[in-house]
């Protein structure tokens, strides 16, 4: 009996390492960087949730990426990317050590349902639409049909959307040759204050006003900026926090 046990821990020992050798050994300690909150958070900002990646259990079994983030959500783990290829990307999910400065399970567990969240929009439709921007031009869902559409979700008071001004702008710039892109922010402000803002910060999206109650309830955003990429189709391909997730999201969705 005490055989039979022994050849199934050694079936398991060794399965795990073939599922590891496969994929590659983690790019860090996972145990050194849980040495205290700033190191954790200056290696976790390499890791990039909305992305496309292989997503791994802490045995190293492969699992879908929505089972991943619920974990990730729910439970007490951190990921790490596994060394591969620069363009590869393997997350596995390493176990939160007990002594770990409690902030890293507070904030990977806020990140992680809202990336869930946002994964979840993945493939539907945008919600109904129908306004104005601010040169009076109207955008609606049929119009924006047969083009990648951008959208920025922010506010005037939002500092890391207004940070990222100079950023997207250059994104812009460099689709300003693809007429089958449409770049445009819904922002919660009244079209006056917007115009004197953007008057001292411009903005190349077309900017439609007072989006505040339909971001909140036909969007139900909780966080700011938020990034869609609609396909050609009108549905959503990616949901966004940030502009180094957008860019990175929107070259892949260039080449389709």
């Amino acid at each position: 009996m005490q055989r039979y046990i022994g050849l199934i821990v050694l079936f398991f020992v060794v399965t795990s390492n073939r599922a590891q050798h496969k994929f590659g050994n983690p790019e860090t300690d996972p145990v050194q960087i849980q040495k205290n909150y700033q190191t954790w958070s200056a290696y976790h900002k390499t890791i990039m949730l909305s992305r496309d990646f292989t997503a791994l259990d802490v045995s190293s079994k492969e699992i879908s990426k929505e089972v991943f983030l619920g974990q990730l959500a729910n439970e007490s783990f951190i990921p790490i990317r596994l060394k591969s290829e620069a363009d590869v990307y393997v997350y596995k999910l390493f176990k939160i050590l007990p002594k770990s400065d409690t902030s890293i399970k507070a904030t990977i567990n806020q990140e992680a349902f809202d990336a869930l969240k946002n994964f979840e929009m993945e493939g539907k439709p945008f919600p109904q639409f129908s306004f104005k921007d601010l040169n009076g031009n109207l955008v609606t869902n049929e119009s924006m049909k047969g083009k990648i559409i951008v959208i920025k979700c922010w506010y005037i008071h939002c500092t890391p959307c207004i940070r990222e001004f100079p950023q997207v702008n250059k994104l812009v710039e460099e689709y300003k040759n693809r007429k089958d892109f449409l770049f445009i922010s819904l922002a919660e402000d009244s079209p006056e204050q917007l115009k004197t803002f953007l008057a001292r910060k411009p903005l190349s999206y077309a900017v439609i006003p007072d989006m505040k109650e339909y971001m909140n309830e036909s969007l139900q955003l909780n966080s700011f900026p938020t990034h869609f990429i609609l396909n050609k189709e009108g549905l959503i391909a990616k949901v966004l926090p940030n502009f180094e997730s957008l860019e990175v999201a929107l070259a892949k969705e260039s080449k389709l």
